[in-house]
């Protein structure tokens, strides 16, 4: 009997022992767990005043299906619109709950309700309307202006200084910044997460429509989808220093008008010896010629201590497909994907105006605005220069 007390009592404490280790071992493992990934933001923050009337001057597809969608969305308040012809004003008015339709712009810049206008138009004639609105300074507040400011720096030089002058605060729509990947980047940037960028790309394979007023222009990528694209590495990672582009035509629109700028590579050189790379294929193989597609935009940022990809949803458009990023870090080991049901086209559109009024009402100041755009726009004369010449091209040769 004593016998077998001694070895019951004996397995006890060697089941007390092993119970003892595997808590320990529990214990460690517990202390060893991964830290959770940070939040990322990726909306942009709104204003707390809606009620400023804004006036839209332009009524084609990014006024009627882009801006005027997203502020409805956001609660602003369109009051007036205008176009070339009344019937599409009115066409647009009704559908978007605006109670005063114009055909003349100037009708909108003076409508009581207007301190805010939103201006849609090519960018060849913008400066024509711009001359008019500063001539109402003190009425108009804001403006929001499209991208490109102009038909080059030195255009778009002017209208940020007659803005200047006239006291009229101006916001340019570089909307690919309130891309909801672009921006959820941009939160993990800022709060260094990745350590010190190295690398950053944007791969794109898409097929635009074009504008019409493209074809008296002359342009295909540069000015119109590489835009996009060097604001955007200009948004992360600030101002390069130099810029070597190579370009050809895109053979699809080769067909159309004469261009230069179809295919467009080019390279971002930073003084802290990070690098930016864009290949812009407009052409994208024969897929409106009989090839199968392969079409989409994809980025990546490489830092020290972690990395980002991430999906552009828009060459999917109409189709609601929202952009996606997934990043991992040294100290996490793994892959995080948020993921949100937001998307670029239409949604994203409320980012520059929501921008515009948090800057009017003083909750924020404005990022977008003309003097940071100048930058972007000397960004893609460089990228001009440095095609027609062969080489690279300092910032400071064109500001």
């Amino acid at each position: 009997m004593a016998k077998r007390q001694a070895k019951k009592s004996g397995a006890t404490r060697a089941a007390k022992s092993t119970t003892k280790r595997v808590s320990k071992r529990a214990t460690k493992r517990v202390t060893k767990r991964k830290p959770a990934p940070p939040d990322v933001t990726y909306l942009p923050t709104l204003p707390t005043d809606k009620s400023p009337g804004i006036g839209c001057i332009g009524s084609g597809f990014i006024m009627a299906d882009c801006h005027l969608v997203a502020y409805r969305e956001a609660g602003f308040n369109p009051v007036a619109i205008s176009s070339r012809t009344r019937s599409s004003a009115r066409a647009v008015a009704r559908r978007h709950g605006i109670t005063k339709a114009y055909d003349d712009y100037e009708a909108v810049l003076d409508d009581p309700a207007v301190e805010v206008v939103d201006v849609a138009v090519p960018p060849d004639v913008q400066i024509d309307v711009i001359k008019q609105i500063v001539k109402r300074k003190g009425k108009i507040r804001g403006l929001l202006a499209q991208k490109p400011l102009g038909v080059d720096f030195r255009q778009a030089k002017q209208i940020v200084e007659m803005c200047d002058k006239a006291g009229i605060r101006l916001v340019v729509n570089q909307n690919m910044r309130y891309d909801h990947s672009v921006r959820a980047c941009k939160s993990l940037l800022d709060r260094g997460v990745f350590g010190r960028p190295v690398l950053g790309t944007i791969d794109m394979r898409a097929i635009p429509h074009w504008m019409p007023w493209q074809q008296r222009q002359g342009w295909v990528t540069l000015r119109i989808m590489s835009i996009h694209h060097l604001d955007t590495f200009r948004y992360w990672f600030g101002d390069p220093q130099r810029i070597f582009a190579s370009t050809t035509p895109d053979p699809r629109t080769q067909r159309k008008f004469e261009h230069a700028d179809g295919v467009c590579l080019y390279i971002l050189e930073y003084a802290d010896g990070m690098r930016c790379s864009s290949w812009d294929d407009v052409w994208a193989g024969p897929a409106r010629e009989g090839a199968a597609e392969d079409l989409g935009i994809n980025w990546r940022v490489e830092g020290t201590t972690g990395m980002a990809r991430g999906t552009i949803g828009w060459p999917k458009y109409p189709e609601r497909s929202p952009s996606t990023i997934d990043f991992t870090t040294t100290a996490t080991g793994e892959w995080h994907k948020p993921r949100w049901k937001k998307v670029w086209f239409p949604d994203a559109f409320v980012g520059p105006m929501a921008e515009l009024l948090c800057d009017l009402e003083g909750s924020a100041p404005a990022q977008m605005t003309g003097q940071d755009n100048l930058k972007t726009m000397a960004l893609v004369d460089a990228a001009y220069k440095s095609a027609r010449e062969h080489r690279a091209v300092q910032l400071n040769e064109i500001m």
